[in-house]
């Protein structure tokens, strides 16, 4: 629409468009729109559906995970603050021991054997052997110093081992940290409760079991512990509570047992033997097997060289002169002898005891070793390779101190059967003195007279009874010390049944054989059985001159640390049993059957000794037993289950092993002459009249002197018509 008007321009319409020609001129005007953008082409639909399926999935699985992470970890965290609060003070964990130990001294006060589980005192990481930490963290944790208590690393590597060995993923390697086995030392915190498991064995047996439930409790008590304590503090509750074998709980103690010496001053290849104890105490102790201790200490020290803990000039000198065992560890001596001392004293001081005890003995480890040695030699030299027959020896002194004893061959281990102290068996004609003891405290005189002529005698309920020598043989009117010097039957019956069984009987039990004795007349002939310890302690009363001994090894027994004693010697001398006299002519006659009876195998060169053979009936037990002026010995020999023994006597391997026993225990000690009263010679009866007499045995003895003597009672010198009544007698009465 257009407005006209004076002068005016007309009224024109905006133009809506441009021309293409003022667009490309660039004329004047409203600039051209911009073109739109081409619209992208979408993706493809399937693709878009998986992508996102995928990604809602994980959403879904990480939302899950982190949420049951949270959870979890507030879960772990709330078990290891609990734990954490639960955790005591490190020096209420060092000694974890349920029951105490019991040290036995010998008679020099050093130390032979232990009892129970031995805490050799508190040891800290600070103080220790540095080659003893070192050879702990690179055979147990080698990254100790840089985890938290658990080692994932570590974990997964023992799964991997264990599903490779074709075991369960925990069962056997588990990877543990140092940490986690203290955890399992601590028992994860809870205490020994006798009411719940029946020994403190079973206790630590569960606390070592493995398993998923264990596992879950175990990281988070060793992750509090991390929290709680110090690197240091971890390494000293282990150090001071690792069972080391042999009794020995913490390396202090393993040190002192095994090589004498603390655990503070251990050399390398003493601490690489200790450290390679924690895979299997009882397998690795070199009191078992030292050449298995020092192989497995070899691994250790190569372990330790290739992280750095020893240079190879260490590393070769600890391989060039390996650990070896103290003299005491190494000897073992005393195993039996230990274990009847610990049963001589209470329980609750010994096998139960709370508290750590301190036994002083009468062992002589000298001594020991010189029976150990002496019954090895005769076994080695004297008898058939592969023999299953065993021994015992005991050796004391005249007042009943043992001072040596050996239970058994090749049975060292703690707790065996002590055929010393344990094995009753018949004593056969070592039990012949006590026959002879009784009749020369009634006043007989070893010149009295016996005849040695076949005996029968009618047992009531028994019938005949009629006793053998042992060569079939009889020699006729012969004095009691010709028939104790050759072990005559018949003639210890006969004066047996004339001084009386009950007269013989009160001897044996006055002199301490304790058994049951047969109640008839083979009571003479040693059908009583007996042990090897009564029976040298018997013989320790003839040699003191006639008084009872009990035989003893405990002195002393003390609490660790303390001066008062709690108990003192349970032996000793005891009451008289027969006369000083008798004992000394009852040595004279035993001293015969060393040096001409059938004890000439146990003979001492320039050094006199008395004692006794005994075989028993079908040779199923072969003894001697004798003393010389210093020492009392006794040697048994037998099978545990009665086998008769093939060619064996008293006078043999008996009397070979106490020769070997006595020149060894005798080396250096002077020579004292023997207690003994050379008797009176007497003739024997109606000796003018007599065709032939009886061998005068001490017309050629040149130590043989007048002795002033005692009146004879009738029938220790009586003629024959006397002999012919009182067998008359013994036979009519049945007795």
């Amino acid at each position: 629409m257009a407005t006209s008007g004076k002068g005016g321009k007309s009224l024109v319409a905006d133009r809506r468009y441009i021309t293409q020609k003022a667009a490309t001129t660039g004329g004047r005007g409203t600039p051209p729109p911009k073109k739109p953008a081409p619209r992208k082409t979408p993706a493809p639909r399937s693709g878009n559906i998986l992508t996102r399926f995928v990604r809602a999935i994980w959403r879904i699985i990480w939302g899950t995970f982190w949420r049951i992470a949270a959870v979890g970890g507030m879960v772990l965290a709330g078990i290891v603050f609990y734990f954490y609060q639960q955790l005591p003070p490190v020096e209420a964990l060092l000694d974890g021991r349920a029951k105490g130990s019991v040290t036995l001294l010998d008679r020099n006060d050093t130390v032979f054997a232990w009892r129970g589980e031995t805490f050799g005192g508190q040891i800290t990481a600070d103080t220790v052997s540095p080659y003893l930490k070192n050879a702990v963290i690179a055979t147990e944790d080698k990254r100790f110093y840089h985890h938290f208590g658990v080692s994932p690393r570590g974990i997964a590597s023992a799964i991997s081992i264990n599903l490779a060995a074709g075991r369960g993923p925990l069962e056997g390697n588990g990877g543990s940290t140092i940490t986690q086995q203290v955890a399992k030392l601590l028992c994860l915190g809870v205490p020994y409760d006798p009411k719940q498991w029946k020994s403190e064995a079973d206790y630590e047996a569960d606390c070592r079991s493995g398993g998923v439930k264990r596992k879950l409790k175990e990281i988070p008590y060793a992750i509090a512990m991390e929290a709680k304590y110090t690197k240091e503090e971890i390494l000293t509750i282990y150090f001071n509570r690792a069972y080391l074998g042999a009794g020995a709980r913490g390396f202090e103690a393993a040190a002192q047992r095994y090589f004498g010496t603390s655990a503070n001053d251990l050399t390398p290849a003493q601490a690489a033997m200790l450290a390679g104890l924690l895979k299997a105490p009882s397998k690795y102790a070199p009191t078992n097997s030292l050449k298995r201790a020092q192989d497995r200490a070899d691994v250790i020290i190569d372990l330790m060289a290739e992280q750095g803990y020893l240079t190879p000039e260490e590393a070769a000198d600890a391989h060039a002169h390996p650990a070896q065992l103290s003299e005491a560890a190494q000897t073992k001596s005393g195993g039996f002898f230990a274990d009847w001392v610990m049963e001589t004293a209470p329980d609750f001081l010994t096998k139960t005891t709370t508290e750590d005890v301190v036994m002083r003995t009468t062992l002589d480890q000298k001594l020991q070793k010189d029976a150990e040695d002496a019954l090895a030699w005769v076994f080695d030299n004297k008898v058939a390779k592969g023999s299953k027959a065993q021994a015992a020896i005991v050796v004391m002194s005249a007042d009943g101190a043992v001072r040596a004893m050996v239970g058994g061959r090749k049975t060292e281990s703690a707790g065996a059967f002590n055929r010393a102290t344990q094995a009753l068996r018949q004593t056969g004609s070592s039990f012949k003195p006590f026959v002879y003891a009784a009749a020369l405290d009634l006043g007989w005189s070893p010149s009295d007279y016996v005849e040695d002529v076949p005996l029968t005698l009618h047992i009531p309920g028994s019938g005949a009874w009629t006793p053998d020598n042992y060569d079939h043989k009889f020699k006729g009117l012969i004095t009691l010390t010709q028939a104790l010097e050759e072990s005559r039957n018949i003639p210890a019956v006969k004066v047996s049944e004339a001084v009386g069984r009950d007269a013989v009987a009160a001897i044996a039990k006055g002199f301490g054989i304790q058994s049951d004795l047969a109640a008839g007349p083979a009571l003479a002939l040693g059908a009583s059985e007996s042990t090897l310890i009564e029976m040298t302690g018997a013989y320790a009363g003839i040699l003191n001159g006639g008084s009872s001994v009990t035989p003893y090894g405990l002195v002393e027994l003390k609490l660790k640390g303390e001066d008062e004693s709690l108990m003192g010697a349970g032996g000793g001398i005891g009451e008289r049993v027969i006369s000083e006299k008798a004992a000394k002519l009852l040595t004279f006659m035993m001293e015969k059957v060393v040096d001409s009876g059938t004890g000439t195998r146990a003979r001492l060169d320039g050094r006199p000794a008395a004692g006794k053979t005994g075989t028993t009936s079908a040779a199923r037990d072969a003894w001697f037993i004798g003393f010389t002026a210093d020492y009392v010995a006794g040697v048994w020999i037998g099978y545990d289950d009665n086998t008769p023994l093939k060619g064996v006597t008293g006078g043999g391997l008996p009397a070979e092993i106490w020769h070997e026993v006595m020149t060894r225990v005798e080396d250096g000690v002077p020579v004292t002459e023997l207690p003994l009263i050379v008797p009176e010679y007497r003739a024997p009866p109606n000796a003018a009249n007599a065709s032939s007499q009886p061998v005068d045995p001490y017309a050629e003895d040149p130590s043989y002197q007048q002795q002033p003597s005692e009146p004879s009672v009738p029938l220790m010198n009586p003629s024959d018509d006397q002999v012919e009544a009182l067998l008359k007698d013994i036979l009519k009465s049945g007795n």
